[in-house]
């Protein structure tokens, strides 16, 4: 049983610090505050193999070579707005975890709310027609039911 825990306990430690290894020793610059804003820069932008990954915790080859051209920038002196500008002009405004708002992304902003919005409206309608036609089928009578209706009426009358 303590076996098993220890096993458990090291996979989750694993698994917990898998991301903090994403950073290869070699890759660091030497200046810690250019490495922690290589670092801070990174969180901001998306591995394009990973999808939702920023380069940072990415172990994607191309996430490796993206943190390299990012310190390259740093070290060339540049912003951090104009190496987002640079990746951006490469890879487009996909490459930006957040990116920008302007007409071109508006459906990266919005879909998801019209998405959603459609599909509750969707639910309303099949909910309503169910419940219109659920009413209809219990207000009218069929053919039969009327006659037999009618003759009942009739014997009653007849009875009184």
């Amino acid at each position: 049983m303590m076996t098993l825990r220890r096993l458990l306990a090291a996979l989750v430690l694993c698994v917990a610090t898998g991301p903090a290894l994403a950073v290869q020793p070699d890759e660091m610059l030497d200046d810690p505050q250019k490495e922690q804003r290589a670092q801070e820069l990174g969180e901001h932008i998306r591995c394009l193999v990973c999808q939702n990954q920023a380069i940072e915790e990415s172990n994607a080859p191309l996430a490796a070579d993206m943190r390299q051209v990012v310190r390259e920038r740093i070290k060339a002196g540049d912003s951090n707005q104009e190496i987002k500008a640079y990746l951006t002009e490469r890879y487009g405004d996909f490459v930006l975890l957040k990116p920008p708002m302007k007409p071109a992304t508006y459906a990266l902003w919005y879909g998801p709310f019209v998405v959603v919005a459609l599909g509750a409206l969707g639910v309303a309608v099949y909910f309503r027609r169910r419940r219109a036609a659920a009413s209809a089928a219990t207000d009218r009578l069929s053919p039969e039911e009327e006659r037999r209706l009618r003759e009942v009426l009739k014997e009653r009358d007849e009875a009184t």
